[in-house]
């Protein structure tokens, strides 16, 4: 037990004489982006229509390089035909939580970024008047994504780029169980406070 105490201590000193000696960059953000979204597959036996999205993100960058991101994304798709009727959409919300590696490659602060993250997400599936007729229930999933940050001066930044997220879920519809793997790429632009 004294062992685990002891380098878990090392580990925070580290971290905090790291963290001590970085530049004046803000920690925390912000992120506000939306985009199209194209699904990689079917999702069961449907064949969807570009989507649209958005996704709010809150990031702390606890070293000069790496930091952590969560916040909250909704993707929608339509389908003109598919085993819940015609003109339906698939709605995907939930939550992310994920690292981040942001590098700037000019003296400006134009910077790189990738992320990598877990997602508990959940699909509704609504009818043509909007009305929710199914809810996969919340699970896990992963997301992938890169893009740049382009400083705009004040602590603002636009953000471009892209990501891919994975979810798979089971709902059941009338009493039959569907496979939705629901994998699809998005292109973001986005919009970045940091304080």
């Amino acid at each position: 037990m004294k062992t685990k105490v002891f380098f878990a201590m090392m580990l925070a000193t580290v971290l905090t004489l790291q963290s001590a000696g970085q530049d004046n960059e803000k920690r925390f953000g912000v992120e506000f982006s939306l985009g199209a979204s194209m699904a990689v597959q079917k999702l069961d036996d449907v064949t969807l229509n570009p989507g649209f999205g958005g996704e709010g993100i809150f990031h702390y960058r606890f070293m000069p390089h790496l930091g952590a991101y969560g916040g909250w994304g909704w993707n929608r798709f339509g389908a003109e035909e598919s085993f819940a009727g015609n003109n339906v959409s698939f709605e995907e919300t939930g939550y992310v939580l994920g690292l981040q590696y942001k590098r700037a490659f000019t003296q400006k602060g134009t910077a790189w970024y990738v992320r990598a993250g877990g997602l508990y997400n959940h699909i509704e599936t609504e009818n043509s008047d909007g009305d929710v007729i199914n809810n996969s229930g919340h699970g896990l999933g992963w997301q992938l994504a890169g893009g740049f940050d382009f400083p705009l001066g004040k602590n603002w930044s636009l953000t471009p780029g892209v990501k891919f997220n994975s979810l798979k879920r089971e709902p059941e519809f009338d009493g039959v169980t569907r496979t939705f793997n629901h994998n699809y790429a998005s292109v973001r632009f986005g919009i970045l406070k940091r304080f």
